[in-house]
């Protein structure tokens, strides 16, 4: 029944697969040639079992075809990044996102467009990041702009390290190879275009947002707290703010995912309450628009994009008044951005989103009606605490193996900071709506700030509490899938 009820896992598992098998295998022709001639023969046979109930040769055919999809998908994706030698050449390229200050150097993600070496050039593809020496015009360089630079760049590679983190295959799934350092004498060119794309101007829109904050007279640690958690700019934190969240275990808060997103859709859809009976499609309409201009702000991360499709294709569903399985119409989403960029499945965020996701939506229902609770209060707190547990079990082997820890006061600091951290996302998103009333937004500024403070302090509490945090336990990644496993069927029962 699951390929009826759910045809994006028969769809997605192959192709996943595909994916996966391309870290380790790179197909030569031949092998294109021969896998694709025995599929399309296997597709031409099947034609004459198509009388029957079931067509096992269509199916076999259609899952070893998307193996080969997601094998071609992913080689090409990693075929298509620019190799460099290590010799001065001038790159052509366009800045992906705001300077990031560092210690002694602004740090420049380019998107590289063209390369020059010895007076020959060439079209280029993936980004390379730069670091430059500490220079006040830098700070003038915004997303969208051309920098014509000479440079030698060095190819990222690990340290060499026993068990640790594989840095280079991180950087290559982002699309980047390479780094670079350079001055202000490097730097030949410098242009502001009339024209930038959506992307660049999502960070301009997300850079003012902020200015508004800080205008409204929101500064320092709320100021990055507030950025993080409602715009996901994690730039202006500091470690230490990091270090307690996740210490707490509600590092989910800080960084902008589907959980922001879900807060935010509910938020704009009860409030449109009046628009019901035949209104009611306006009343989606409204909250998928601005749903949308959300992830659009917040830089179209994996985790926003998962919740913001996810939504879209229920609330679409229900428009034509047709049945939506949750779990189908996750898996769709998801499908949709492997398509985009097929090593998205290799990211963290990505993993934990969808992990939780799922979990909640398969167990959540039948776990809490488990505890029946007359008081209003009581049943809130329980159905926070049925949340926290479900998507703790689902996410709970990929973060021992991510991050090497974990959080054993996850539960209370969920039902505590979460419903505060949902009235602080709320009211950072509305301020941007209300800063021409320049009252109005000052009051939502001051409360803004109450409630980062109030975030801050709950977390720094809880992350300083003895035992809040068991270190050093990773996983290899074949412990993990046994513990997913091993979960997964404890869940079900």
């Amino acid at each position: 029944m699951l390929h009826k009820e759910i045809p994006f896992l028969r769809i997605g598992i192959p192709l996943c697969a595909g994916i996966i098998t391309g870290l380790y295998f790179q197909p030569g022709l031949l092998f294109i040639i021969v896998s694709s001639l025995i599929i399309i023969t296997g597709f031409l046979i099947s034609l004459y079992f198509n009388k029957g109930q079931s067509n096992s040769l269509f199916g076999v055919s259609l899952t070893f075809s998307l193996f080969l999809f997601g094998l071609l998908l992913y080689r090409n994706e990693k075929n298509t990044l620019s190799k460099l030698n290590s010799e001065e050449v001038t790159i052509d390229g366009i800045i992906s996102d705001y300077p990031l200050e560092k210690q002694n150097s602004f740090l420049l993600r380019l998107k590289m467009v063209t390369g020059n070496k010895c007076g020959t050039s060439g079209h280029l593809n993936g980004s390379i990041l730069i670091y430059c020496k500490k220079d006040s015009s830098v700070l003038s360089y915004i997303p969208g702009d051309r920098l014509l630079l000479t440079i030698s760049p060095v190819e990222i590679t690990n340290r060499g390290n026993p068990y640790e983190f594989d840095y280079k295959f991180f950087m290559e799934n982002q699309g980047i190879k390479y780094i670079a350092f350079a001055s202000s004498e490097n730097i030949k060119v410098h242009e502001h275009p009339k024209h930038r794309k959506l992307a660049h101007r999502a960070l301009i829109i997300r850079e003012r947002i902020i200015r508004m904050y800080e205008e409204r007279g929101i500064k320092g640690e709320q100021l990055a707290l507030v950025s993080a958690m409602t715009l996901g700019q994690k730039n202006m934190l500091d470690q230490e703010q990091k270090q307690n969240f996740m210490k707490a275990g509600v590092m989910h808060v800080m960084a902008v995912s589907g959980l922001h997103a879900i807060i935010l859709s509910l938020f704009v859809f009860n409030m449109l309450f009046f628009l019901k009976g035949r209104y009611n499609i306006v009343r989606v309409v409204i909250t998928i628009v601005i749903l949308w201009a959300f992830a659009f702000v917040t830089g179209l991360t994996p985790s926003v994009l998962r919740a913001t499709l996810m939504f879209t294709f229920l609330q679409a569903g229900n428009m034509m008044h047709r049945k939506v399985n949750g779990v189908n119409s996750v898996l769709a989403s998801a499908f949709v951005l492997i398509l985009i960029r097929p090593s998205v499945i290799f990211d963290a965020g990505f993993l934990l989103s969808y992990s939780a996701v799922i979990y909640i939506i398969m167990f959540y229902h039948e776990f809490y009606l488990k505890l029946h609770f007359r008081s209003w209060i009581t049943d809130k707190i329980w159905q926070s605490a049925v949340v926290t547990i479900v998507a703790q079990a689902g996410t709970l082997p990929l973060t021992i193996m991510l991050f090497n820890r974990f959080s054993t006061y996850f539960l209370f600091t969920n039902i505590i900071i979460v419903p505060v951290s949902s009235l602080l996302i709320i009211v950072g998103c509305i301020i941007p709506l209300t800063f021409p009333f320049v009252f109005l937004s000052e009051i939502l500024a001051q409360l803004l700030n109450y409630l980062t403070i109030l975030t801050d302090w709950l977390t720094a509490t809880a992350a300083s509490a003895a035992g809040s945090s068991i270190e050093n336990i990773g996983l290899t990644t074949s412990e993990t899938l046994l513990l997913t496993i091993f979960i997964f069927i404890l869940s079900a029962y």
